[in-house]
């Protein structure tokens, strides 16, 4: 039997033994259950109440830090839940929709916005049952799901906050019933070795339940219950802060590219150094909040202290990374620098995806975002194999003019093999993203289908492009390193042509297309390179059949050439209408002009 079936089950009979053995654990369970479900479906439902506003609110809120930070808190306090936060500010800065300091302020905003939550739970967690709360809400709950998907999003909402209350009630029981039995105030010598291992307690706790806030009612319910001391409780609540990040940083790291890496990176960064403030300084800070509960007429309260602490040493850490954040960002870009994919050298090994993220595919626009840019990197990994198999640089597409005694030359060794390049560069990146378009399961309008298709499409056409160049090459290579003769004349004028083709549509390709006039030039740019490919197609074949006439070319080497003029013309062709993709409606810059925020 499988290892994990025969843990899981020990580890469920164990969990059934002790309930049998505690009812009050049990209990405690119990609620502890209830109000993690009730988290889950309330997350659930205020996402799905907000549909899309809430991404196209990050993508245009972080324009400025301030604006960035603003949108962390709201976004948080909102759907309470500081990770969903995180992850979609992942999911958009590995799409390119949004920066990394825009993206840092984000994650300042989130930690602000979660200190709302355990002010919620601390008022909620008053010596008061909300049980008669919960109880109409299931009810109302239930009914709006009649009222459509708005209506079914809204039911989800309430369901999700009766459920909570439930659970608050049930996990404040099961303390009650521990008694004496389970003191951990009394466990603690109030030195800093003790305080360090209930730190280490809300980390674990907090890592455990994937929810801080769990692990801050577990806190609150102890305090409440007179099982835990005040700062007790404020060291569990510094755990918890680092414990929040823990999720944040393992989806960024397994699951993002380098911009999500480093943006999951800052999140531990600004959870661990300011918990370690606010461990060092845990004893005036315990003051300074006995202090202002007392000025604000709740000093005689033990649950609203711990979210006083809570937002106090959250925004201390604010204060403290704000001035920082340039340098932050500079420093990450140090540490997790891009992957270099040259193509200069051997023995690489197969290139991937650079820009595409499991956070990306739970929103349209960062999926587009996301396929736009590996798009762009696909295609200029396809180029530079496509130069390779006309053994020329790919440098010089951009030269101010095109280099005859360049495109004379004889292949040297640095001309490598474009079947070789085509496995390594270009094979594992177009796998990768078939595959992540593949999985995509979130609703698309009609603008975001075509995209999607025409994606799809511009990518097959690129590896089209480079197939066609990897059998061009099989000729071309073997002749260009011949004397000259009429053949290898022949071959460095069609390698001249399809690179001065390559060239025309960089060009076009760079050109701006925001205005209606551009976007004319950029199609009469296209239309230019089509009546050269088909004036060049008719010349070169009237010299083919002229050479053989006079015994110049025998027919084997006609019909060579012939195919040959056919590869370089699909090229042309298929590269062709990847960068025509660009001016129709359902391309990325359609959706740019329809209003969506996706990257230039």
């Amino acid at each position: 039997m499988n290892p994990r079936i025969l843990l899981a089950a020990a580890a469920a009979a164990l969990l059934a033994w002790s309930f049998w053995r505690h009812g009050a654990w049990m209990q405690l369970c119990a609620g502890l259950a209830v109000f993690l479900f009730g988290m889950q479906i309330l997350e659930e439902g205020l996402k799905q109440l907000a549909g899309g506003s809430l991404e196209k609110l990050l993508a245009r809120g972080t324009s400025t830090p301030l604006r960035g930070l603003l949108f962390g808190v709201a976004g948080t306090a909102a759907l309470q839940s500081s990770t969903l936060v995180s992850l979609l500010a992942i999911a958009f800065i590995s799409s390119g929709l949004i920066q990394l300091a825009g993206g840092i302020a984000i994650i300042f905003g989130a930690n602000l916005g979660a200190t709302s939550g355990i002010w919620l739970l601390a008022l909620a967690g008053q010596n008061l049952s909300l049980s008669p709360l919960a109880l109409p809400m299931l009810v109302f709950g239930v009914l709006a799901g009649i009222a459509g998907d708005r209506g079914k999003a809204a039911g989800r909402v309430l369901l999700g906050v009766a459920l909570v209350f439930l659970g608050i009630d049930q996990i404040k029981a099961g303390f009650d019933g521990f008694g004496g039995g389970f003191d951990l105030a009394a466990r603690g010598d109030g030195g800093m070795g003790a305080m360090a291992l209930f730190v280490l307690g809300g980390l674990l706790l907090t890592v455990v339940l994937q929810s801080s806030h769990a692990a801050l009612m577990l806190t609150l319910a102890a305090l409440a219950a007179g099982q835990l001391q005040l700062e007790q409780s404020l060291a569990i609540a510094i755990g918890s802060n680092v414990g929040s990040s823990v999720s944040t940083a393992v989806v960024g790291m397994l699951g993002g590219n380098r911009s999500g890496q480093r943006l999951a990176l800052a999140h531990v960064l600004f959870n661990a150094v300011t918990a370690l403030l606010a461990f060092a300084l845990l004893a005036p800070l315990t003051w300074l909040v006995a202090a202002l509960a007392g000025l604000a007429g709740f000093g005689d309260n033990p649950l609203l202290q711990p979210a006083l602490f809570h937002t106090l040493f959250n925004a201390g850490g604010v204060a403290l990374f704000w001035p920082w954040q340039r340098q932050l960002a500079g420093a990450l870009q140090r540490w997790l620098p891009e992957r270099s994919d040259a193509i200069a050298g051997g023995g690489i090994e197969r290139v991937r995806a650079r820009h595409l993220s499991d956070q990306a595919l739970e929103s349209p626009d960062a999926a587009a975002a996301a396929v736009a840019l590996e798009l762009e990197h696909l295609g200029g990994l396809s180029l530079e194999v496509i130069c390779q198999a006309l053994c020329l640089p790919v440098e010089a597409l951009d030269a101010e003019a095109p280099d005859a005694a360049l495109l004379d030359a004889r292949p040297d060794r640095s001309c490598r093999d474009a079947e070789t390049l085509y496995q390594q560069r270009v094979k594992g990146v177009y796998g990768d993203l078939l595959r992540f378009m593949g999985r995509l399961e979130v609703v698309l309008d009609a603008d975001h289908q075509r995209f999607w298709s025409g994606s799809q499409a511009a990518a097959a056409r690129m590896v089209d492009a480079v197939k066609d160049a990897k059998h061009l090459q099989k000729n071309l290579g073997q002749r260009l390193h011949e004397a000259d003769s009429p053949l290898r004349a022949a071959y460095v004028e069609l390698r001249g042509h399809l690179f001065g083709q390559l060239r025309g549509l960089r060009r076009v390709a760079r050109m701006p297309a925001d205005t209606a006039a551009q976007r004319q030039a950029r199609q009469h740019g296209l239309e230019a390179l089509d009546r050269q490919a088909a004036g060049f197609d008719t010349a070169f074949r009237q010299q083919l059949f002229a050479a053989v006439k006079y015994d110049r070319l025998d027919g084997l080497q006609a019909g060579s050439l012939l195919n040959d003029l056919g590869y370089a013309r699909r090229i042309h062709a298929s590269l062709r209408d990847v960068v025509a993709f660009a001016d129709e409606p359902g391309s990325l810059r359609g959706l740019r002009r329809r209003g969506a925020h996706v990257p230039e």
